[in-house]
């Protein structure tokens, strides 16, 4: 049975740190990055919201064994609010389920896209961070929700297309969306160095092509225990805590929680955009 948490609106206007975790490429472990992220975070004590944008195919709820009665389906449809669907994950984190196996929901338009942003601004809970699981591709529901975070993390893995696809997904955020700064992360890794050979693939083409700014925030290795921790139902950060992923997701977390607040709103929509503004 879900239990909904209650968000009720409490005139909070503490900045949250919006990060969007991408690829370009499926299969490159960005669920995974971004669900062990969020309670990696939750452990280190912040308090994170976990939003599955994959608005077609969602599978944070099932990665987790958290099973959701309501969706950001049902928000669309009036038959709820934002707040009456958000569940509780591990360690606190809080996660914001979306449908999975509904065409209608992958094929939004921008304006219902901008829709769900706003409801955002509903949630007065004082939070720290909202990661958003973004969907593979270079699709509208992907920019619309990229471009709406503070910070990019594009996961990648030594495959040429995933290169290619990272490449082409900051291509558009940069060429269309005027995004400049893009943070790295090598993911399923052999070695350290080969993470970064695949940075130095993809730093060698953007900065031949684009005008952008990439942070090369290390690697995540191999490790079977990703595939155990998934039959499990279980971040991988909770069932192997020691284990080697697990240790650089940790890392990751530790340097996430650096990153400054931008000093400006983008000038287009925005999650809690009026925190921006609220602490200029």
């Amino acid at each position: 049975m879900n239990q909904v948490i209650d968000i009720s609106p409490s005139g909070a206007t503490k900045p949250v740190k919006v990060i969007a975790v991408t690829g370009g490429k499926g299969g490159v472990g960005k669920t995974n990055v971004s669900v062990n992220l969020s309670i990696a975070l939750s452990q280190l004590g912040f308090k994170v919201m976990l939003l599955d944008a994959d608005l077609g195919l969602a599978n944070v709820d099932v990665m987790l064994g958290l099973p959701s009665k309501h969706n950001l389906s049902h928000v669309l449809s009036g038959e709820c609010e934002l707040r009456d669907i958000v569940i509780h994950g591990p360690h606190g984190v809080q996660i914001v389920p979306a449908s999975s196996g509904t065409q209608n929901m992958a094929e939004l338009s921008a304006v219902e896209h901008a829709g769900i942003i706003q409801a955002f601004s509903e949630i007065g809970q004082n939070l720290d961070f909202l990661i958003v699981d973004t969907a593979a591709g270079i699709t509208d529901m992907v920019v619309s929700f990229t471009r709406a975070a503070q910070d990019v993390l594009t996961v990648v893995c030594d495959e040429p297309t995933s290169i290619t696809d990272a490449y082409a997904l900051m291509k558009v955020l940069n060429r269309d969306h005027r995004i400049t700064r893009f943070h790295v992360l090598a993911n399923m890794v052999r070695s350290s160095q080969e993470g970064r050979e695949i940075f130095a693939k993809l730093s060698g083409v953007c900065n031949r092509f684009l005008d952008v700014t990439l942070n090369y925030l290390g690697s995540v290795p191999q490790d079977e225990n990703v595939r155990k921790a998934i039959k499990k139902q279980k971040a991988l950060v909770e069932a192997f805590p020691r284990s080697p992923a697990s240790i650089a997701l940790k890392s990751l977390a530790k340097k996430v929680q650096q990153w400054p607040m931008p000093k400006d709103a983008s000038g287009h929509i925005e999650f809690f955009m009026e925190r921006l503004v609220a602490v200029k």
